[in-house]
């Protein structure tokens, strides 16, 4: 059975009044407030839902997140059962420093159907390709641009690649402009990295690296209904690390998990606008009311699309 199609603009809502809470701290220098503003929000609105909802992607383990956190049940404990993925603000550093980009998302599946993603890091890849072994977490970077400039039909110095600005990508960095490719730096926000992919006027082709594993999940959900590749590998640096993995469930913690391996059945992903960015623009205020932007993906209806909403300020 596919998710009722009700959840996209119920979960729209919830994401746009997190990114509403969020935005009265935009160049306020506190992430931290920013982000809590965000939590509170999001976590009200999702417990007034008849759903009978558990977080398995959130802000930490209990230790480390009082509320959205792993495990965490959310809803009156009425109707469906969801597995929920949040980041309630996705770009901290961006609402706190006044910057493009900033997000508040949320992704949904059946109970079971989302991978359950420890909070450590996560080599991945995704690409305007949805054919097997054109683009592959194995392969070199030489090897995935001219695979993708194959089935792309355009030459290596026409790719555009985006990448998280870190000491740790600088090899593929230089293996990138070696190739004459196109490289789009990102600070942050590598959900939003990911799903640049997506469409054509985002003029970005291949998006790779290593970046947070919760993020990879969440914009995985994303992808599923764009019919782009994704693959994600989880990197544990500390035996701490491994076992809160294996506690988790995953034994070979050297898998490449591909993209149905990761989210499967139906899904719904919503990520609103807090500042503006390359996906959706930001909250914007008028008198007592205020207008957001969400990228709203249902797989089973085949909805992908933004959608502006405008609400009373309550």
């Amino acid at each position: 059975m596919p998710i009722d199609k009700k959840f996209v603009d119920q979960l729209a809502i919830v994401t746009s009044k997190a990114a509403l809470a969020s935005s009265y701290l935009i160049g306020k220098k506190d992430k931290i407030a920013a982000d809590k503003a965000a939590v509170d929000s999001m976590r009200s609105n999702l417990n007034n839902f008849d759903i009978q909802g558990q977080i398995v992607i959130g802000e930490g383990e209990l230790d480390d997140a009082p509320m959205l956190y792993i495990g965490e049940k959310l809803g009156t404990n009425k109707g469906p059962e969801f597995d929920i993925a949040v980041d309630p603000l996705e770009g901290t550093n961006f609402v706190a420093n006044n910057l493009p980009g900033a997000l508040s998302v949320i992704a949904i599946t059946k109970k079971n159907n989302l991978f359950k993603a420890p909070e450590t890091y996560m080599e991945k890849i995704s690409a305007k390709a949805n054919e097997k072994n054109v683009v592959d977490l194995d392969f070199s970077v030489k090897k995935n641009i001219f695979n993708l400039s194959e089935y792309l039909n355009k030459k290596p110095e026409n790719l555009t690649a985006c990448i998280l600005d870190r000491p740790r990508h600088n090899e593929i960095i230089k293996d990138l402009k070696e190739l004459k490719v196109k490289v789009k730096l990102i600070t942050d926000g590598d959900v939003s990295g990911a799903l640049l992919v997506t469409d054509d006027k985002y003029n970005v082709d291949i998006f790779l690296g290593v970046g947070g594993g919760p993020e990879g999940v969440i914009a995985a959900a994303a992808l599923d209904t764009f019919n782009c590749s994704f693959q994600g590998r989880f990197l544990f640096q500390t035996d701490q690390d491994k076992i809160r993995a294996k506690n988790m469930g995953i034994n070979d913690l050297s898998k490449k998990y591909e993209l149905n391996e990761i989210v499967s059945g139906d899904s719904i992903f919503c990520a609103t606008g807090i500042t503006s960015g390359d996906l959706v623009s930001g909250i914007k205020l008028d008198g007592n009311e205020f207008i957001s932007e969400t990228l709203v993906t249902h797989k089973s209806s085949g909805l992908k699309k933004v959608i502006k909403l405008k609400q009373k300020i309550r």
